[in-house]
């Protein structure tokens, strides 16, 4: 334990001036120890903020769609990821643990398209994308049209954590998912009743895969979440079953980085969900940062911005969640509907659906 005070030895000064310097400076110390206290020290730093906010798609949402009983199972899916992204935060976990986490319930859940629950392909499978993204250093690990493998996002991290590549798709992903003991599923397991009747439906009309079905079924149900740690480092991650009857290997914006996901912990974190084309052409998550880093506009204003006047003069519909390194939380979208949560600075919850909430 260090000394109360320390007796200094001015020259020319008697023991007597020496002991008065010494009280003089143990003086504060003194006093608070007579008062129950401990010798003053630097006041302690004021916690970081932490902050998350996911989606679980946008697209033609509306309450008629919706049976009280469904809306309310993925009012709770979005409440239990959220929640669960922001206790690893609160605990001082890192961002990328907590949207990998949020990511991870999406996909284990029905209601979604990613994981379990995901859209099925002209041949009646299932092919999955993810991405996630470290702003801290802006490494990032993606995978693309990958089946069987239950938890994508996890992939993705893998990918991230063990490869020194950025993308892998198919088959090596897949063998890369094995070598890393990933859990596998079988193709049934990520076959819903909702989806097969769906796919379905689609074959009978004879719809296929053409522009006026993609039009009329404007659902893109890809889920996403963005997170600042205490660290003041932000990720950002993005997992999706794709377009419904997708063919010809299809790969959306989900997967590419600086499309429908980007992470830079100086200016901001984006997960897009839309008609990913679009997203692709115009670089929708990088366009937000890069907004944010050369205008010195602020986050949801930059959101706003690409949402609103990049995406839809182009017939891109959808939206997106980003988040500043202040804490900022954005989630706009052009269509009638998100599925989307937050917890921001203040703690305080945030669960919506429709575009009037």
């Amino acid at each position: 334990m260090a000394p109360l005070y320390e007796i200094r030895k001015p020259s020319g000064k008697s023991s007597i001036g020496r002991t008065i310097v010494g009280i003089v400076f143990a003086l504060p110390a003194l006093l608070a120890l007579i008062a129950g206290g401990t010798p003053m020290t630097h006041a302690a730093e004021p916690a970081r903020p932490v902050a998350i906010a996911i989606h679980g798609g946008a697209g033609t949402i509306e309450r008629s769609a919706l049976t009280a009983e469904h809306e309310k199972q993925i009012r709770e899916a979005l409440e239990q990821a959220v929640r669960a992204g922001h206790r690893i935060l609160a605990t001082g976990g890192s961002s990328l643990e907590a949207v990998a986490a949020a990511i991870v319930i999406l996909e284990d859940s029905p209601h979604f398209n990613a994981g379990r629950g995901a859209v099925l392909n002209e041949d009646g499978e299932v092919e999955l994308d993810a991405a996630l993204m470290n702003g801290a250093d802006l490494s990032a690990g993606a995978v693309a049209a990958v089946r069987g493998v239950k938890n994508p996002i996890l992939l993705a991290r893998a990918v991230l954590d063990h490869s020194p590549h950025v993308l892998l798709g198919g088959r090596g992903a897949e063998q890369f998912g094995r070598e890393q003991h990933l859990e596998f599923m079988p193709a049934e397991y990520f076959k819903t009743e909702f989806r097969q009747e769906q796919w379905r439906r689609r074959k009978e009309s004879q719809a296929g895969y053409n522009a006026a079905a993609l039009d009329k079924a404007r659902w893109y149900s890809t889920v996403g979440a963005v997170a600042l740690d205490r660290g003041g480092q932000l990720a950002a991650a993005t997992s999706t079953g794709g377009l419904t009857m997708k063919r010809w290997g299809r790969i959306g914006d989900s997967p590419l980085i600086g499309a429908g996901t980007y992470a830079d912990s100086r200016y901001c974190a984006v997960s897009g969900t839309g008609h990913g084309e679009y997203f692709i052409r115009a670089a929708v998550a990088h366009d937000i940062c890069a907004r944010v880093r050369d205008r010195g506009v602020s986050v949801g204003e930059a959101a706003r911005q690409v949402v609103f006047d990049v995406l839809k003069p182009m017939g891109g519909d959808g939206g997106v969640i980003a988040l500043g390194p202040g804490g900022e939380i954005a989630m706009p979208f052009n269509t009638p509907g998100m599925y989307r949560a937050a917890i921001g600075p203040d703690g305080r919850l945030e669960v919506a659906i429709f575009a009037d909430e």
